[in-house]
């Protein structure tokens, strides 16, 4: 049995209620968002073209990509409208001692 290795990414108190936030790591971009108190952590890429989705709006629990519209569930990777087809990726977050912490591990 593994364990999931968390690492830390960033402070709480830089992504506020309704804000995000992109951090690096390993060569992996993460797009973080804060919607109502819980921070959830995607891949940023958006699986149409490849386009950040940390520069798209957020509704809800839905992130739409800035080029052409897609839209993606941040809790579940689901990809909700063309133009894409495919799911991103999501992964875990804990919240610990005001740090944000996100599971890279593969499944």
């Amino acid at each position: 049995m593994s364990s999931s290795t968390f690492i830390d990414v960033a402070d709480l108190n830089d992504l506020p209620p309704g804000g995000h936030l992109l951090v690096e790591h390993d060569g992996q971009s993460l797009a973080l968002f804060n919607i109502d108190g819980t921070v959830y952590a995607i891949e940023d890429l958006c699986t149409h073209d490849g386009g950040p989705l940390v520069e798209g709006e957020i509704h809800g629990y839905e992130v739409t990509c800035s080029r052409h519209g897609a839209r993606f569930d941040v809790r579940t990777g689901k990809a909700l409208c063309m133009p894409a087809v495919e799911d991103i990726r999501t992964f875990p977050v804990e919240i610990r001692d005001g740090r944000i912490l996100v599971c890279l591990d593969e499944d």
